[in-house]
């Protein structure tokens, strides 16, 4: 090449009479641009050729990861390298009388190709990343915080090589010489490595996954997990906003993970209506004889009094005053009857469990609570199943005699207290 240049340099000053620095100038010139002209056709042929194989290679398998691959242009960035390589073995020879732009030259081109393998092991880890949440067993995996950290890890060895080639320093001196600045890159990049942590032992300990619903009321996130990261995990609340909270902040921190309620056989209905204590009495005879009529409790109420009966007949005791003996109160028949009512609600999950209990008395009034589960899980169905239930409670209040506890607002709240 140094030989087809002095002669085309000879010509043109010997032969044409050009000044030497024009004639430098244009030799350089044409010599850069029949180069750059062959660059660009070993890159297009290199281009077609390796997009073709792959496209064609691709269409011939079945796996999705090679059609991944050139949706994210590898085979475009891998056919760069040999038009770059032969750019940078070019350089001297175009270039060799002028070594101080041949040095930066080389130098510029050496850092495109650092930069042009991260971007290659980019496109790959994309691909990977892609590539396994299409799959069943890696969907809800934070694969994301992964390939974070190999990616922080190349541009780190990435920036460290260019400066490396820029200072013209061997790679392993100028990593020795790094090493001693540990600590601080240890404090620079301390969210991360936190991060990093938290992701594998949420990863190990599968405490939470991508499509969970979370809540963490210290971040406000109450919400279905949409992506984990290596800094932040993403979760749409269900007012469809997005709050970010850190990785690190689910080892640390307080939160409740609801798989455990998706993954079973219903979602518990936990609620109560409170009576108003003035309104609790016993049952008497004609009370029960109304009773009787409600089809659900019918059998319960006879068993129930002729059992009561025989025990104050045997006791020989003076019903003249209702208190004596053993006796049925209006609450407790009502409890009775919302037990039967939900265990033959068709919604209710029967082999988990179902119960009607009294919470500790308030001051306005006994609480009485239903607990059971439904087995539509699905927030609309389980808020229509859990009002339903109350609906007919509500409703079926006023045949047990009994009262609803709520605040008169004419009174005052001492005189509400007191009714």
């Amino acid at each position: 090449m140094n030989e087809y240049r002095r002669a085309i340099y000879n010509w043109l000053t010997d032969g044409l009479g050009w000044e030497n620095d024009v004639a430098e100038l244009v030799n350089i010139l044409g010599v850069g641009l029949v180069f750059t002209v062959i660059l660009f056709v070993v890159y297009w042929v290199t281009r077609r050729a390796i997009i073709t194989a792959f496209k064609a290679f691709s269409q011939r398998t079945e796996t999705q990861f090679d059609d991944l691959l050139v949706k994210h242009g590898a085979p475009r960035l891998v056919s760069l390298v040999i038009p770059l390589v032969l750019l940078n073995k070019a350089v001297p020879y175009i270039f060799f009388d002028y070594p101080i732009l041949e040095s930066g030259l080389e130098t510029f081109l050496w850092v495109l190709f650092v930069f042009l393998i991260v971007f290659i092991f980019r496109s790959v880890l994309r691909t990977i990343n892609e590539f396994l949440k299409l799959t069943v067993r890696f969907r809800d995996k934070p694969i994301d915080s992964y390939i974070q950290v190999i990616m922080l890890v190349l541009w780190v060895l990435a920036f460290a090589s260019i400066l490396a080639i820029v200072a013209n320093i061997e790679f392993i001196k100028f990593f020795t010489t790094l090493g001693a600045a540990s600590a601080i890159l240890l404090l620079i990049f301390k969210d991360t490595i936190l991060g990093f942590v938290a992701s594998i032992q949420v990863s190990i300990n599968d405490t939470v996954r991508i499509g969970d619903w979370i809540t963490m009321e210290k971040y406000g996130a109450d919400g279905e997990v949409l992506q984990i990261n290596l800094s932040t995990v993403m979760v749409q609340n269900f007012d469809n906003t997005i709050t970010n909270l850190p990785t690190y902040a689910l080892i640390s921190d307080a939160y409740k993970n609801w798989r455990g309620m998706t993954d079973s056989g219903g979602r518990r209905i936990k609620r109560a209506i409170i009576i108003k204590s003035k309104s609790i009495r016993y049952l008497e005879k004609n009370d029960i004889e109304q009773l009787q009529k409600i089809s659900l409790i019918e059998d319960y109420l006879k068993s129930r009094q002729e059992e009561i009966h025989k025990y104050n007949e045997q006791n020989e005791v003076d019903k003249s005053v209702l208190i004596n003996g053993r006796n049925l109160t209006n609450i407790g028949v009502f409890r009775k009857y919302l037990q039967e009512y939900v265990q033959g609600h068709s919604a209710i999950n029967k082999e988990m469990t179902i119960m009607i209990r009294q919470l500790p008395p308030t001051s306005q009034g006994m609480p009485l609570e239903i607990y059971a589960f439904s087995s539509d899980k699905r927030w609309a169905n389980y808020e229509y199943i859990m009002a339903d239930i109350f609906d007919h409670a509500l409703a079926a209040v006023r045949y047990f005699d009994l009262e609803i506890f709520e605040f008169d607002t004419s009174l005052t709240a001492v005189e509400a207290v007191s009714n």
